[in-house]
């Protein structure tokens, strides 16, 4: 007797023999992403959600690069660490289905929290703990090496050429590296590296750099390397047990085979408000940093039902990216700017240089220039916010469901809190650089 398969079950069973086809060289490599980053130089974007979690380019989260550049390398078996307000980026990862990481057609994708122990357990001391806490999970299936990566960084990489430079080099451990300005180089850490690629000095954030090699905060270890040096961290008084402070550079003083992994490709730390900005006005460049309209690298993400754009009469728009569900109103003008999905922009009002984040609103009228707007913040009509000189110089921030008044006039490099209210205004001007909370 024949059987009988409905045709999802036969999709399923389709769909779970091409992951085993796809993921056979790679089922000895285990990813782990870090995602438990507070995000303190964010300032208002991180008062509600970890730094992964922060919206980027209108349609994503910052840690969709992280799992996207994995399953595109082929990489399906991924341990994501949380800890800081983790609510945003658990309900966003979910069960993985966007990025193809559902458990139920493969390894996929699974989030580990701090938890209290009899022994030890708890709030991460540091990024290298954060690991320790879990390397009981980690080991499972016993994989050969692991990717460590952070969930904050926007870039495209495949990572197989990276394993592969591992494994010729025969090394205890591989770090991703980019070259940087030399005036940027005491925001990294910074390796010295011999003609050999390999790494003889490592100094996290130094102030004065010997160099400019930088290191992108991406790892591959020996599974029973990164299990040793762990525990010999553990038991080390003073430490402070991360990875670019304490593991390397003791690596490096024991002699261990640490090798740099040159990269080339649009890299940037989204970890301070600057950056965060320059990031969103980097893709409007021509052409732009990173292209996200690559269809042989998607960047996938969790995304929800929006109706399209709608651009009334007389509206403009340039250089800018506008998301599902946003409405433009006549007369309004639109530049250098990354409207998120259902963004409002009154009739008459101008945005420039702004990064307006999911359901906000610009009221009739209103100007908004350099700044970054939360989640369902309203400006209402005839606001001003932020400047429009020196460009980029001074962000102007105004935290999520808050409100500014009809017009008010909020100066350049002012941070106005989450909630704030109209009535929390003892002054409709703001000079530049002032700060209001609830």
């Amino acid at each position: 007797m024949a059987r009988n398969f409905a045709p999802q079950s036969l999709q399923i069973r389709r769909r779970a023999l091409y992951l085993r086809q796809r993921t056979q060289v790679k089922m000895k490599v285990r990813a782990v992403i870090l995602a438990g980053g507070e995000g303190s130089r964010l300032g208002v974007l991180t008062a509600k959600r970890t730094k992964p979690a922060v919206p980027f380019a209108g349609k994503y989260r910052i840690i969709d690069f992280a799992l996207s550049n994995c399953v595109n390398s082929g990489l399906y078996d991924i341990m994501v660490l949380a800890q800081y307000r983790p609510h945003s980026l658990l309900e966003h990862i979910g069960a993985g289905r966007p990025w193809d990481l559902d458990r139920s057609l493969g390894p996929g994708v699974q989030v580990f929290q701090p938890y209290l122990a009899r022994r030890a357990g708890g709030w991460y001391r540091g990024t290298a703990d954060a690991v320790q806490q879990n390397f009981s999970f980690l080991k499972r299936g016993n994989p050969e090496l692991v990717l460590l990566l952070s969930g904050d960084h926007i870039y495209r990489m495949d990572f197989d050429p990276m394993i592969t430079f591992h494994q010729e080099q025969q090394a205890d451990l591989t770090i991703a590296t980019l070259r940087v300005p030399t005036q940027d180089a005491r925001r990294f850490g910074i390796l010295q590296v011999e003609d050999d690629y390999r790494v003889t000095g490592f100094e996290e954030k130094p102030r004065r750099p010997k160099g400019s090699v930088a290191s992108m905060g991406i790892y591959i270890f020996r599974l029973e390397v990164l299990d040793r040096v762990l525990r010999s961290d553990l038991r080390r008084r003073g430490s402070t047990h991360d990875f670019g402070k304490d593991i390397i550079p003791r690596m490096i003083a024991d002699g261990a085979r640490i090798v740099a992994f040159p990269y080339s490709g649009y890299w940037k730390d989204v970890g301070t408000v600057h950056t965060y900005w320059q990031a969103h006005m980097d893709l409007l460049s021509t052409p732009p940093a990173l292209d996200l309209n690559d269809r042989t690298w998607v960047i996938h993400t969790k995304s929800e039902e929006r109706p399209p754009v709608r651009v009334a009469t007389g509206a403009q728009v340039r250089d800018s990216l506008v998301t599902d569900g946003s409405v433009i109103d006549a007369g309004a003008v639109v530049e250098r700017s990354v409207l998120s999905p259902g963004v409002r922009v009154g009739a008459n009002a101008i945005v420039r240089d702004a990064v307006i984040l999911t359901d906000a609103s610009i009221g009739a009228g209103a100007r908004v220039e350099n700044a970054i707007i939360d989640k369902n913040v309203r400006v209402e009509a005839g606001a001003r916010v932020g400047s429009c000189t020196p460009r980029g110089a001074a962000i102007t921030m105004v935290g999520k469901d808050s409100i500014v008044p009809a017009r008010a006039r909020v100066g350049a490099g002012c941070v106005i809190g989450q909630d704030v209210r109209a009535e929390d205004y003892a002054t409709l001007i703001l000079p530049a650089g002032s700060q209001l909370s609830r």
